[in-house]
């Protein structure tokens, strides 16, 4: 699973993962929007051109299922993300419903929430 917010080490979400280990730091393949949305977590989008810092981690579904998904936003749905190297993997995603919520701030050229939430 490929996270990229609050679900990271020292994030608010980071204890959802049950325990899950970290198996590398990464980056999404150049080819997302990546928004604050309300300055509350960050969402990627498909469609752009921005790359994305996050954490993979080896996330048993039954934790995804029970902890991890009922703890994320409504404006997030589960998909799957390429990574630089093109590797694919579960992230979680801005719903295309959202996608032109007034509430959406650009970051795709920071590409990192915890070096967003530092600019601020």
């Amino acid at each position: 699973m490929f996270l990229n917010g609050g679900g990271m080490r020292g994030g608010p979400l980071h204890e959802q993962l049950q325990g899950a280990p970290l198996c590398c730091v990464a980056r999404s393949a150049p080819k997302y929007h990546y928004f604050s949305v309300g300055d509350r977590f960050p969402a990627m989008y498909e469609g752009g051109s921005g790359s994305v810092v996050g954490e993979v981690y080896d996330l048993p579904l039954a934790v995804l299922r029970d902890h991890l998904v009922p703890a994320e936003p409504p404006e997030l749905e589960l998909g799957v993300v390429e990574l630089e190297d093109g590797a694919a993997c579960l992230a979680t995603v801005l719903r295309p419903s959202f996608a032109d919520s007034p509430g959406l701030t650009d970051i795709t050229s920071v590409g990192d929430w915890r070096a967003y939430l530092a600019s601020r």
